[in-house]
């Protein structure tokens, strides 16, 4: 095992000086209205996009943590993947995972159960340069007071095998689910709004058959979730939902992102 994965887009997607890191993350975290809900959601699906365009958004997700952040000891990241091809769900070697915030340990015990399911392998090429998992990580560092990792790269899976890792996975208020996702891609601002609305009503329903690949980069690992979530008895909710022309961009092309909760 290796000790550390370090950070592939710090300067890029996120500061890559701490300060003034963790200052962005607490302005966005603030801005978003207290939540009405008294318990915090079992799991999240949030953009990862540079912070400039989806930051916004994922912190109207990660702030629902703030007020019970002290049970969640575990969570459990899935995003897929860009960078590099992989078949099933891959995990890393590493022991932590870092970011300019510090190092997040990786829960040995859970990866080591996973390796046993038989879409799950150890691909550290594919973690290397990802960014739909690090952008999540100074979030998490900042919401949560300590925490173990289980970092999984979604590439060539099928909703069913991810829902049976997050079936293994699952456990109780301890553990966390994060699903990371953007939207519609480079559609003009009203055409991808639309999309985008249709696709909440998709997560909201629980009904994975109804999200394609236009809809979500993440559609599988979103679509595994929602296949446990309705097995569970979970409610979806919408928190937030925007694009780039919203929040850093132009109207002629937009990113779409969603930020929801699981309880």
């Amino acid at each position: 095992m290796k000790s550390d994965r370090t950070p592939a887009v710090a300067g890029l997607f996120y500061p890559a000086e701490a300060q003034e890191l963790r200052s962005l993350v607490h302005v966005y975290l603030d801005r978003v209205p207290v939540a009405r809900e008294v318990g915090p959601p079992k799991a999240i699906i949030v953009p990862h996009a540079g912070y400039v365009y989806s930051g916004p958004v994922a912190a109207s997700a990660y702030a629902r943590l703030l007020k019970n952040a002290g049970q969640i000891k575990r969570v459990i990241l899935l995003g897929p993947a860009h960078r590099v091809a992989v078949r099933g769900l891959a995990l890393s070697s590493a022991a932590r995972f870092k970011t300019p915030l510090g190092a997040i340990e990786i829960d040995t015990d859970v990866s080591e159960t996973l390796k046993s399911l038989p879409q799950v392998k150890v691909n550290d090429a594919s973690h290397a340069e990802e960014h739909s998992l690090e952008v999540q990580l100074p979030f998490l560092q900042e919401v949560l007071n300590d925490f173990r990792l289980v970092p999984l790269v979604v590439g060539d899976a099928t909703a069913e095998e991810v829902a049976e890792v997050l079936e293994a996975v699952w456990g109780g208020d301890e553990t966390l689910i994060v699903i990371s996702s953007d939207l519609s891609h480079y559609l003009d601002y009203e055409t991808a709004s639309a999309l985008d609305r249709r696709t909440s009503e998709a997560i909201e329903s629980l009904d994975p058959e109804h999200i394609s690949y236009d809809q979500a980069c993440g559609r599988i690992p979103v679509s595994g979730l929602l296949q446990v979530a309705r097995k569970k008895g979970l409610h979806g909710k919408t928190i937030d939902l925007r694009n780039s022309g919203d929040t850093a961009g132009s109207k002629d092309q937009v990113v779409g992102y969603g930020a929801y909760a699981f309880s």
